[in-house]
């Protein structure tokens, strides 16, 4: 890996933590991780892998339940002698449910479950940790490194990072290395699941037995629809400067068995996104009004699910956090890295919404997460160990406000 001229940061510290990257040691920690198997719900065993390398190199490892004892998290505090603030790297260490693919590494890529989402971008971190213990150069704060299970929905939820959040594992600004490589994600969309059900009583009835004079689930679930396309369009209007616009996104409806047939049940399911500044307890209580209204219209029964999974965020282009990663980005690859939004929800969502702190999403150029085909580029984890060792290097030596 070639780094370009520094922009904000000493030649020689560029230099110093460069070489101080270990390849080698690199590839093994994120093979090490890949080679376990974790789906979300039973992460236990790479956790524990996890914890047995951090000990390995000498760090003190802590394992807290977070609420969830079938895969304790893992925690790990490398503090420097003065004051200074706390930089956290942060990662989930559960994959999705797919087929298990062992790693292999290939012309410089490691294939395998949980390469790109997100083992590989776990090990840099790890990487950097070591850096900065090996060099000594961190002298001001702390960095702490936190893992967890229950990430990937539909089987995890979230809680185990809001448990450890709630229990104080959280420092003053969060780097996690998600696959988002393009852009300084500096805003984005809150984001819940809707499933909806409509009904009616009694039993699928054929059309000429009386199946017409029955409530229609599907007309009330066609006027669900109409209502929430225009609910959409309403939103368009919504606009956030970075995050976009608030959104309705239905990926789902189905009904009925046969054509001749009048059915008990429509279901629905799709995305309801909101921008920062927006409580997510009127977004809730909107969706619920309009499912209360088409029932009562229709002479259905409707029960709607909103399964929050993160709320909207925004940082400021000022914060400290920013400033340092840029200054690290910027020494590393040449330039700052433009700023943007976050397509998706991930924890960072939840470290700015509950912990009240920054938090950066920014790993390796990664492809293929959440199918079969996961990869990156090794090139790409030392680049990202090298970046959060120094975004460390500049964030936390800055002394924490009283």
């Amino acid at each position: 890996m070639t780094l370009l001229p520094p922009h904000g940061m000493a030649d020689s510290l560029v230099a110093e933590v460069r070489a101080a990257l270990q390849p080698q040691r690199l590839r093994q920690t994120a093979v090490a991780l890949v080679e376990v198997p974790s789906p979300t719900r039973q992460a236990r065993a790479v956790a524990d892998r996890l914890a047995e390398l951090l000990q390995e190199d000498g760090f003190q490892v802590e394992r807290p339940e977070a609420g969830w004892r079938e895969s304790p998290a893992v925690a790990c505090r490398y503090a420097a002698g003065l004051p200074g603030r706390t930089l956290q790297f942060n990662g989930h260490l559960d994959t999705v449910h797919l087929p298990f693919v062992p790693p292999r590494v290939d012309d410089g890529v490691l294939f395998g479950s949980g390469a790109s989402d997100m083992k590989g971008g776990i090990a840099a971190a790890v990487e950097a940790l070591r850096i900065l213990r090996d060099t000594g150069l961190l002298r001001h704060g702390t960095v702490l490194l936190t893992a967890h299970d229950l990430h990937e929905s539909p089987w995890g939820d979230g809680s185990q990072l809001d448990r450890l959040i709630d229990a104080g594992y959280v420092g003053d600004g969060v780097l996690l290395p998600e696959y988002l490589a393009d852009r300084l994600p500096l805003a984005g969309r809150g984001m819940a699941v809707l499933r909806v059900r409509v009904s009616r009583p009694g039993e699928p009835v054929h059309e000429v037995l009386g199946g017409a004079e029955q409530p229609s689930v599907i007309a009330a679930g066609a006027e669900l629809v109409r209502r929430l396309v225009a609910l959409d369009g309403r939103l368009r209007a919504e606009a956030h400067p970075l995050a976009g616009r608030a959104s309705v996104f239905i990926g789902r409806v189905a009904s009925g068995e046969i054509y001749n047939q009048a059915p008990v049940e429509f279901v629905l399911e799709g995305t309801r996104r909101w921008l920062p500044g927006t409580a997510p307890a009127a977004v809730r209580d909107e969706f619920q009004r309009l499912l209360a209204e088409v029932a009562a219209a229709s002479g259905t029964q409707i029960e709607g699910e909103f399964a929050l999974g993160r709320d909207a965020f925004e940082i400021a282009p000022e914060d400290p956090l920013v400033q340092a990663f840029q200054a690290a980005y910027a020494a590393v690859c040449g330039a700052p890295l433009p700023v943007g939004a976050k397509p998706f929800v991930d924890d960072g969502n939840s470290f700015v919404s509950r912990g009240r702190v920054p938090a950066i999403t920014h790993g390796p150029q990664a492809l293929g997460a959440h199918t079969v085909n996961e990869r990156v580029p090794l090139a790409e984890l030392e680049r990202i160990a090298v970046v959060y060792a120094l975004t460390a290097l500049a964030f936390c030596r800055a002394e924490q406000p009283a």
